[in-house]
């Protein structure tokens, strides 16, 4: 049975919201809330509706598909039917300012649907404080995340050693993967907040297609099943003796993720210079875990921990060839990449109760993608972590003798 967000949880996110919107834009007068995610963290449904918040007054949940299910699942205070929004429109005051909305996601169409009904004067987006009060994580959304972190660490660390036999293909050990992963209690889907991104699970490659060219802002790789499905295993690459096995998957438990990335040795260990930048690799994450206090600002993070790197292991870092990215780690919850971000911009301090997947990764010609990741919660001790400390690779033996 999944857990009901609690009143408490509900009056507390809202709470937090207006301050932010307050503190921000204190001419606000409205905020309309559709998209799905957002809906789920401010009521504790997700449905096909619409939020308004305004400025005075309470917030109405406006639910087109299903008032059934939502007022079965959510203690929303205020949830009410509608066919579409001429019926909110109607019983809404004084809507004709201006109104904040997701624009990084709400698509042109449906705003204009929107204003069809609700003549307002302005749009403007309401993301940056949206995010910003979802980036501090409570005890009720960390207690998700720890489970979901320990199912990912016993599946990534102690199961999939077995599962990796010679001749198996990319596509079939993900699916295997994805399996065990469910029957832990995973709840099977990898959510992406990024404008039109998708995974299944995640990447799940073998040597070289690991930093394989890819529109995904991440330093992996893969090739993929297809052109039209870029982004998980290939049924074509199997298994061989000598292969690094790269495993960046998701993981989540009602709704909340946990990030992290495994590497293995299959049938003999990697190459002595791999094992060397696999372990700087290790080192940068640890220091950037014990950076993830109160107060420190994830830019100086960013820039204090590149600078430090020689540029020899900077050549390749973060991704492969001109298929770099800028950051260290990635805020994380109801999405895999949520903010702040460990790069450069983010200026704000950390805050307790802030969660980040922190990984340095490295491609290695040849070899493949070496590096960890793992998922971490902000702590005035420094990053607490929730997925596991297994440095890897991990040395996987061929089973029977079977590898040629």
């Amino acid at each position: 049975m999944h857990s009901v967000v609690p009143l408490t949880e509900i009056e507390s996110r809202m709470r937090r919201f207006r301050a932010a919107m307050d503190a921000a834009t204190p001419d606000w007068e409205f905020v309309a809330i559709l998209t799905k995610v957002n809906l789920y963290y401010f009521t504790g449904t997700m449905p096909d509706g619409l939020l308004l918040v305004p400025r005075d007054g309470e917030a109405v949940l406006w639910v087109r598909r299903s008032y059934e299910r939502a007022r079965a699942e959510s203690v929303f205070p205020d949830i009410r039917p509608m066919a579409n929004f001429r019926d909110a429109a109607a019983a809404t005051q004084n809507m004709r300012g201006s109104v904040h909305m997701e624009t990084e996601i709400v698509p042109l169409a449906l705003c204009e649907r929107f204003q069809k009904y609700f003549p307002a004067r302005q749009i403007q987006s309401a993301d940056r404080r949206i995010s910003a009060v979802r980036a501090v994580k409570s005890p009720f959304e960390l207690a998700l995340m720890e489970r979901s972190g320990e199912i990912h660490r016993a599946i990534l660390e102690e199961r999939v050693p077995a599962l990796l036999r010679e001749g198996i293909s990319e596509a079939e050990l993900g699916a295997e993967l994805f399996s065990a992963l469910i029957q832990a209690g995973h709840h099977g889907v990898t959510r992406m907040g990024s404008f039109d991104t998708e995974l299944a699970l995640g990447y799940i490659a073998f040597g070289e297609n690991s930093i394989y060219p890819t529109s995904f802002n991440g330093p992996g790789g893969n090739c993929g099943i297809c052109p039209a499905v870029p982004t998980f295993g290939s049924p074509a690459r199997k298994l061989r003796e000598g292969d690094l096995v790269f495993l960046d998957v998701g993981c989540g438990v009602e709704g909340y993720h946990t990030d992290k990335t495994m590497t293995y040795a299959f049938g003999r260990p990697l190459p002595a210079h791999a094992v060397q930048a696999h372990q700087t690799c290790v080192e940068i994450q640890d220091r950037v875990a014990e950076a993830l206090r109160p107060g420190a600002i994830p830019s100086r993070i960013y820039t204090s921990l590149t600078q430090s790197l020689s540029p020899d292991f900077l050549e390749n870092f973060m991704g492969f060839g001109n298929r770099r990215v800028k950051f260290l780690g990635h805020g994380i919850g109801l999405v895999i990449d949520e903010t702040p971000v460990i790069a450069e911009g983010f200026d704000e301090p950390l805050q307790e109760g802030m969660v980040f997947a922190v990984e340095p990764k490295k491609g290695i010609p040849g070899i493949g993608m070496v590096g960890i990741e793992n998922t971490f919660a902000v702590t005035k001790a420094g990053g607490r972590s929730l997925t596991g400390r297994n440095p890897g690779p991990i040395h996987v033996a061929c089973s029977s003798g079977s590898c040629s």
